[in-house]
């Protein structure tokens, strides 16, 4: 038990809750005491260096070449991406890769390069391999986009797992993004920033590092071009960045660079190169493309703890609809499960569950059930009872099953990395399925004891099968929620064959998309934790994982009304808009946010249509919902540094309100034309323009051209339509969804065209073009 461990055990036992903090201090005892005998100690180490090239032999897609103390493994696939891993690793086995992985490119040639070097030379990049271990990823036309330094490794002297540490070097003018769920983004400044998932044990914002879901995916942006880099360990480790300096024209610039060090685990990359779009495709055929959600879950969704039962979770539903407010899901905390058990109900307070479901279906509301990894240590539970008989549950180096503290007491987890166990528990969400449950929602799936006190469950020595490798929690933590969310995704696709999952983790790791998305899980209350909202979703996005939000209103306090409703103003443009019953009813805040609400609630309605083909676009090509103003422009450097505004798509620029007192604000605008989506007023991009941001709506513009689809007034698909400029053309796409199951939908392309005072609309075919089969309103001819 650290000193952390043991102030956050105090507090909570000091803080009137002592039942639940006296157990949260025996589990840490426990585990310092599992640890103690399981974990190797680190005694005298070795330092390593690769040493001078020996040889090489060649291969497809590159080579192994040989040096003194290692060797180093290149492959260019056929996608563009590169794959180099140390000591010989290979890209298998791995917990972020789907599939069996793309094939090598052929045509891709190892040669010798000057000084004793070798390099790989591909249609999209060349790889470049001094004689000491240097790897530098460069463009076809010789620019440098990457220079990694020869590796480091520290063995220890007695055999184990060796630390190691990669420092690279990034051009003086470049941007550093990713990292999966940070705070303080998207743009990730000077600093280090660890990679382990982390419940941070309060509401946090932006100062706040690590949190639940961390990455080690890098994407950055410079003048000379757009890489995505990805260290594939599941280690424990941190990355230190330190963006560069130009020298103004002297030519003394100060190279960026980033350090990433390992506490073990194979020293292996993926580099992709290219513009952002291609990048993010390349990203999604390595590691699986993005899972689309049901259509209504793209609508609003409301979280309540279950406490008050039936009764009151029709009352919500009644609530929101007395007053006009679009609702498409309740999400039911832990305060619907008996006593706390996970995959029960209370039958108390919901005897007749399937009963309410199928009502709340009818009005087109889902139920959500909220589902945490901890085990009740129950003999006579069913749940405990069945993981014990198939032996899913994690255990010591001494064989004796890991106890920890959780919401319902004294706990067992199952170990997710056993293919055994995922088959097991993803059976369990049938009971769920028949109570009339339609989506579910992980939580404390770091994993972590008591999600709202921060304690960590496991032991670093707790043993993890590893798909049958064998090894502990030390390599296996980073990937837990992620193989949680396989177990679940998997379970659901034979329970119910016919409907697409919908599950959203709080934690996870590379991959994640496969199978749902994510949630902020505990931001601060207050303006600061707002920012950093946008910050986790824009990073997520540009990590591969399109579907995520928060909740609005943030954790910890009552939100001021104008924070409120600039919040939700915000989350009508996320992909997951979620509202909390612990920050308050919209109605509760006084007439004027409630109708200034139900102006947002109903806008995310009339565009569900857009996020629907947004989410479809995602996992056809990778792109993000929600993307940077720079998705488009990577060499534009004033859209590098602009990190509260973003694109919907292609087709809309949405600018929050993220400071309190603000009726206007400075708004950066791409190149093209935009019109605001209120008053059709037009602004010419590239610029900065000051926008009316009154409290009943925050600026949105749509770009020139753009056609997108929206709900009419009677329910049915409309295009709507922003006027080209003049002598200039524009488009969109829509995907009709039957809003579920696994029928694949058509792409549907339609162009704009402005023809003197009119704009003609038309849909490409394959056999030539047609007459929309929707009504289309044309909007920003006046």
């Amino acid at each position: 038990m650290d000193g952390r461990d043991l102030v956050r055990s105090m507090s909570v036992v000091g803080s009137g809750r002592a039942a639940r903090g006296l157990r949260t201090v025996r589990a840490a005892w426990r585990r310092r005491r599992i640890d103690a005998a399981g974990l190797p100690r680190r005694g005298p180490e070795r330092a390593r260096v690769p040493g001078q090239v020996q040889g090489v032999e060649p291969g497809p897609g590159g080579g192994l070449i040989r040096f003194g103390r290692s060797e180093l493994r290149i492959v260019v696939a056929t996608n563009g991406a590169v794959f180099w891993g140390w000591d010989g690793a290979g890209p298998r086995p791995s917990y972020a890769l789907a599939g069996s992985g793309p094939e090598p490119d052929a045509r891709a040639v190892l040669e010798p390069d000057k000084e004793g070097g070798w390099r790989v030379v591909a249609e999209r990049v060349t790889v470049v391999v001094s004689r000491h271990g240097a790897v530098e990823v460069c463009t076809p036309g010789g620019v440098t986009l990457r220079r990694e330094l020869p590796p480091r490794w520290w063995e220890p002297v007695g055999g184990g797992a060796a630390r190691w540490m990669q420092r690279s070097e990034v051009p003086a003018d470049a941007r550093f993004f990713g990292l999966g769920g940070r705070a303080s983004g998207p743009r990730l400044r000077d600093g280090g920033y660890r990679l382990w998932n982390t419940d941070p044990g309060r509401a946090f914002g932006p100062g706040d590092d690590p949190l639940y879901l961390t990455m080690p995916v890098q994407l950055v942006v410079a003048d000379a071009g757009t890489h995505l880099v990805f260290h594939d360990t599941t280690w424990d480790g941190t990355v230190v960045l330190r963006e560069g300096e130009e020298g103004a024209g002297s030519g003394h610039d100060r190279a960026g660079s980033c350090e990433v060090r390992m506490d073990g685990g194979p020293l292996r990359c993926w580099v992709v190169v290219g513009t952002p779009a291609r990048v993010l495709l390349t990203w999604a055929a390595l590691t699986g493309a993005p899972a689309v959600p049901p259509a209504w879950a793209l609508g609003h969704h409301h979280a309540g703890r279950g406490t008050g039962g039936e009764e009151g979770v029709r009352r919500v539903v009644a609530d929101h609809q007395e007053r006009g407010l679009p609702l498409d899901a309740v999400h039911l905390g832990a305060g619907h499960q008996d006593g706390h058990r996970v995959f029960t109900v209370d039958q108390e307070r919901f005897p007749k569950l399937p009963v309410l479901a199928e009502e709340l279906r009818r009005d087109g509301v889902r139920l959500v059930s909220v589902v945490d990894p901890a085990v009740r240590v129950e003999p006579g539970g069913a749940v405990y009872q069945s993981g014990a008989a198939v032996g899913a549950f994690v255990r010591d180096g001494q064989g004796r099953t890991v106890e920890g503290a959780g919401w319902a007491g004294d706990s067992v987890f199952p170990d997710f990395t056993s293919a055994r166990v995922r088959e097991w528990w993803g059976g369990l969400y049938e009971e769920l399925l028949g109570q009339g449950f339609a989506g579910f929602w992980h939580d404390a799936n770091e994993p972590t004891s008591f999600s709202a006190f921060g304690e960590p469950t496991l032991p670093r020595s707790a043993r993890h099968a590893l798909e049958g490798r064998g090894g502990d929690h030390r390599e296996a933590h980073n990937v837990y929620a992620l193989c949680m969310a396989r177990a679940a995704y998997e379970g659901l696709r034979e329970l119910a064959p016919r409907e697409r999952p919908f599950l959203f983790s709080r934690s996870g790791w590379a991959g994640l998309q496969r199978y749902g998305g994510t949630w902020s899980g505990d931001v601060a209350t207050g303006w600061p934790g707002l920012r950093a909202s946008l910050s986790l979703v824009l990073g997520l996005g540009l990590c591969g994982v399109p579907y995520s939000g928060p909740d609005v209103g943030g954790t910890g306090g009552g939100p001021s009304p104008e924070l409120y409703l600039r919040w939700l103003q915000l989350g009508a443009y996320l992909p997951l808009l979620r509202t909390h019953a612990g920050c308050g009813e919209p109605w509760e805040f006084g007439a004027e946010v409630l109708e200034h609400a139900r102006v947002a609630l109903l806008e995310r309605r009339r565009l569900l249509p857009y996020f629907v083909t947004l989410a479809h676009v995602a996992r056809r090509t990778g792109a993000p919902c929600v993307r940077p103003l720079w998705w488009g422009a990577p060499e534009d450097r004033a859209l590098r540094d602009c990190e509260d505004t973003f694109l919907l798509g292609d087709g809309l620029l949405v600018a929050p309100v993220l400071d309190p007192g603000a009726g206007r604000r400075a708004v950066r605008l791409p190149r093209g034309r935009w019109y605001d989506t209120v008053t059709e007023e037009v602004h010419q991009g590239p610029a900065q323009v000051l926008l009316d941001a009154p409290l009943a709506r925050i600026p949105v513009l749509a770009r020139a051209g753009a056609v997108i689809p929206v709900r009419g007034a009677d329910g049915g698909l409309e295009l709507e339509v922003w006027a080209p400029a003049r002598g200039r053309t524009g488009g969109g796409l829509v995907v009709r969804d039957a809003g579920d199951g696994w029928e694949e939908p058509e792409v549907e392309r339609y162009v704009a065209r402005r023809q003197g005072g009119r704009v003609v609309v038309t849909r490409d075919r394959e056999d030539g073009v047609a007459e929309p089969p929707y009504p289309v309103r044309v909007r920003g001819l006046g």
